[in-house]
């Protein structure tokens, strides 16, 4: 029996020696060998390139030592210049090997051109929805007395009316005329004088009016940002929907 124990000591030596070889060996794989096969910490963020040109984001890739191509798909958006830069893959930020290849996606040069739907008679909440789905822009807002509440009674373009069906490009602002709910109710002008400017205002929509002209003057009997005039006068006779102009006093 105590033969063996020389031998046995032998073997766990190199049972020993092989354990510290095969470590030592992972680790000069794991931190030498293979970070400089993957090129391990040779990374970029890839910039955010979001509404540039393409020869923008061509100088700024090729300085941060990355390449790119533009994607046969094209989208658009009215906020931005043709050919600027709507979407990147990777995103903006992500963390990617040099020489990495950045698909981009560019602003079309011309807007698509849609239909012009009807709007007309349709809750104002709605008509958001559909302009927005079809990629049309809500423009102004005009109230006009009518009994129909938020009901749009007439779509424009460019100030001028435009027909269910009509060829308008994507992107292109459309301004509503929508009912105020008090059809042609007979009303009498308030008394605005000696209000602040904006509690005058908040008082002509909350009477059903609509604010005019505003104009400021200097005056040394009236405090700054006071109304002190206001037409149509006080008591005047009124329909819903009429307009008062205001004169304010100024520093």
């Amino acid at each position: 029996m105590e033969s063996l124990l020389p031998q046995l000591k032998k073997v766990g030596l190199h049972l020993l020696l092989i354990a510290g070889i095969s470590v030592t060996l992972g680790f000069i794989f794991l931190k030498v060998y293979l970070p400089f096969y993957t090129n391990h910490g040779d990374t970029v963020s890839v910039p955010d390139l979001s509404g540039m040109s393409y020869e923008e984001a061509e100088d700024l890739l090729e300085s941060n030592s990355l390449h790119y191509e533009i994607s046969p798909d094209s989208g658009f958006s009215a906020e931005k210049d043709p050919l600027a830069i709507l979407k990147q893959l990777p995103e903006a930020n992500a963390l990617v090997k040099k020489d990495r290849k950045i698909y981009l996606t560019l602003n079309a040069r011309n807007a698509p051109i849609l239909k012009m739907p009807s709007l007309i008679n349709m809750p104002l909440k709605n008509v958001q929805e559909i302009l927005a789905n079809i990629g049309l822009q809500r423009g102004d807002i005009v109230y006009v007395p009518d009994i129909g509440i938020n009901v749009v009674l007439e779509q424009r373009y460019k100030g001028a009316p435009i027909r269910e069906g009509a060829a308008i490009a994507k992107g292109s602002k459309i301004d509503l005329v929508v009912g105020d709910g008090m059809g042609n109710q007979q009303l009498s002008a308030p008394n605005f004088v000696g209000m602040d400017e904006e509690e005058a205002e908040f008082l002509v929509l909350g009477s059903g009016l609509r604010v005019g002209r505003k104009t400021y003057h200097k005056t040394d009997s009236v405090a700054p940002g006071k109304v002190y005039l206001q037409s149509p006068s006080v008591g005047s006779g009124l329909k819903s929907g009429d307009i008062i102009d205001l004169w304010i006093a100024k520093n």
